[in-house]
């Protein structure tokens, strides 16, 4: 689909508005009113609501998807066929996740995009996800397995998604944390700082011990 100005200005205000209202509340018309663009050019360029979601997240992912596997090529090269260590898988996701917004609107509008893609994905969406951009985190996913080998399967796709989830809701309120810190700690933080703080909160829950077992309801009674 050729970049053209309309279609710039569709995108941009459709990121901005999904992002801040969400999928379902935010109608195509509303979309529409604020690019300054009639529905037909939203059906011409993109066909259906369906698409314009997906093309929103392709401006994020696509960059993001080709950085994250150069950037775990480099890895496996360095590390010569050994074990990655966790904390600089996690590292290497950190850098990717800041470094692709500022080829699009903002880290903030990037992580919210990413937590709607977790708490209001509809099916279409999350098939597109993984279809598209799956093999990133699939791979990804592996080197974290090789990396933990003592964590159980169950366990292990719990604490990921902990940790992105600590990730997504930081980033996302960055503005508010930045805010709070500056008024309340005296301190000027930045987006590097901030990374550098979260980095060993989720390191060391990817490495906290193993809970105990559940108890059953038989046991328990």
């Amino acid at each position: 689909m050729a970049q053209t100005d309309t279609v710039t200005r569709i995108l941009d205000t459709a990121e901005v508005l999904f992002a801040e209202r969400g999928f379902a509340e935010t109608s195509l018309r509303t979309i529409t009113s604020k690019a300054r663009v009639n529905l037909a050019a939203v059906n011409y360029h993109f066909g259906s609501k369906k698409a314009l979601i997906q093309a929103v997240f392709s401006r994020y992912l696509d960059p993001f998807t080709i950085r994250f596997h150069h950037a775990l090529d480099e890895l496996e090269a360095r590390h010569a066929g050994s074990v990655i260590p966790l904390e600089a898988l996690l590292e290497t996701m950190a850098r990717t996740v800041l470094e692709v917004p500022a080829e699009r609107h903002s880290l903030k509008v990037f992580m919210k995009l990413l937590g709607l893609a977790y708490s209001q994905a509809q099916g279409h969406l999350r098939r597109y996800i993984q279809e598209e951009y799956g093999s990133a985190f699939t791979r990804f996913t592996d080197l974290v397995r090789l990396a933990t080998p003592e964590l159980p399967d169950a366990e292990r796709f719990w604490r990921l998604h902990f940790v992105l989830g600590t990730v997504i809701f930081t980033l996302s309120g960055l503005d508010a944390l930045r805010d709070i810190a500056e008024k309340d700690y005296q301190e000027h933080v930045s987006v590097r700082d901030l990374i550098r703080r979260l980095r060993p909160v989720v390191v060391a829950a990817m490495n906290a011990p193993l809970p105990p077992p559940a108890v059953s309801r038989a046991e328990a009674s």
